[in-house]
């Protein structure tokens, strides 16, 4: 029998909640979930793993240029950053006012409008002369963006049978990982050949392809109840509640340091690889990550994983690989810098699956307000972290940063057995 955790009373409302170990609940009488195996669950699940896709292809497309920007600019590394570090620093903003948005205007509805926003936002990096106008741009777009992760999220844990909920989440992480890779070497290999703007325009039309492949594939809602108007004593409420949660909050700060950490491996291997000894060119720096095929298999495999033996085994065990991985990138060899990297790609999407999966769960009510903490956490890792290790890179090179990123991931080990702990009470 899986490990659920359930709170006593309802975690939206109460400024305390306690946690023991039950039983699943038999499923809600009223609600009309998709069971994993029919058609609509299928449609779903794919739906959301083009929106997943979608979002990190468009998110990320940036960060093998930024060497570049860097030159073409005449900016530093740690500046050439801000072209993520503004986009990810305005959708955790964002992620709030999608929450609450999408409890009016529908899950489905702003996911689609924000995906082709974002796409026609990524064109329009592709053609501004200036380097300031570039960060305006992308900090829209991060902001358009904040309408996806949690309302997806949200849907998944409303719609799907909480059964199959760990498969179908880890379905649509693998989306996050596919569209991550994608993003990269598409504009890794465009930008050697032609440019960088070329690069940007090419994923920017990808985006509006798969906007529109999954506004035609996702079913509509069936267990989503619109709320009229807004109420911002309610959102506050949702919000404080799920924080007086024991759980919720290490998640939450999971998520923040898994993401910062990954985030930073990315953002400044590429400053080490194109120089000297390896000298790589850019379509083999964009190659590098292909490691994300590792990051989708195990994003899906962790989250099936969980349901089978147990989220709280499980998620320690990935932040483990993720802690091993960054260690091996020390090495001077570049074969074992890419199995280093490859180790933390595999580490981080297990891990952030398992915990994506958990905080649907463990929140029992309002699970739009508890995916916009995790979420809002999640993007400030990246923007905060992924901005610090440019420091690190400028103080003592490569050692410094893996230093700053096994920092991050031993308080994630720490918050992962801690809510372990919890579960066994």
């Amino acid at each position: 029998m899986s490990i659920a955790v359930q709170q006593v009373e309802n975690s939206a409302t109460l400024p305390r909640a306690d946690l023991r170990l039950v039983a699943p609940e038999p499923l809600q009488e009223t609600a009309q979930f998709l069971t994993r195996g029919t058609s609509a669950y299928k449609r779903a699940s794919f739906a959301l793993f083009l929106s997943g896709f979608s979002t990190f292809s468009l998110l990320y497309c940036v960060q093998p240029l930024m060497p570049i920007f860097a030159r073409d600019f005449g900016v530093s590394p740690a500046a050439s950053s801000l072209s993520l570090s503004l986009s990810t620093g305005f959708l955790a903003f964002a992620i709030f006012c999608a929450a609450a948005a999408s409890e009016g205007f529908g899950r489905r509805s702003l996911m689609f409008v924000s995906l082709m926003g974002a796409a026609l936002c990524t064109i329009a990096c592709s053609l501004v002369p200036s380097w300031h106008q570039l960060l305006v741009i992308r900090a829209l777009e991060g902001f358009l963006l904040g309408g996806v992760p949690a309302v997806a999220m949200t849907y998944l844990a409303e719609e799907i049978d909480p059964r199959g909920l760990g498969a179908s989440m880890g379905l649509y992480i693998a989306g996050n990982a596919f569209g991550g890779m994608a993003g990269r070497v598409v504009t890794g290999a465009i930008a050697e050949y032609l440019s960088w703007r070329p690069a940007l325009a090419a994923v920017g039309i990808l985006g509006l392809l798969t906007a529109i492949g999954f506004m035609l594939l996702l079913p509509p809602s069936r267990n989503f109840v619109p709320r009229k108007g807004f109420n911002a004593g309610f959102h506050l409420k949702a919000w404080l509640g799920h924080m007086g949660n024991p759980a919720l909050p290490l998640l939450f700060a999971i998520g923040f340091l898994a993401m910062g950490s990954f985030v930073t491996v990315y953002n400044y291997a590429g400053f080490r690889l194109v120089a000297e000894p390896f000298n790589l060119t850019q379509t083999e720096l964009g190659l590098i990550f292909t490691a994300y095929l590792f990051g989708i298999a195990a994003s899906w495999a962790a989250g099936g994983l969980g349901d089978r033996i147990g989220h709280f085994v499980v998620l320690p065990a990935s932040v483990l690989i993720a802690t091993a991985g960054a260690a091996v990138t020390l090495s001077s060899s570049l074969p074992l810098i890419i199995l280093g990297i490859v180790l933390v790609t595999i580490g981080f999407f297990a891990t952030h699956s398992v915990a994506s999966a958990l905080v649907g769960r463990l929140a029992r009510d309002t699970k739009g307000h508890a995916s916009s903490l995790y979420l809002l956490a999640y993007y400030l890792g990246s923007s905060i972290a992924g901005s610090l290790g440019g420091y690190f890179w400028l103080s003592d090179g490569w050692s410094a940063v893996v230093g700053f990123i096994l920092f991050l991931l031993a308080g994630c080990l720490v918050a992962a057995l801690c809510v372990a702990r919890l579960a066994s009470r």
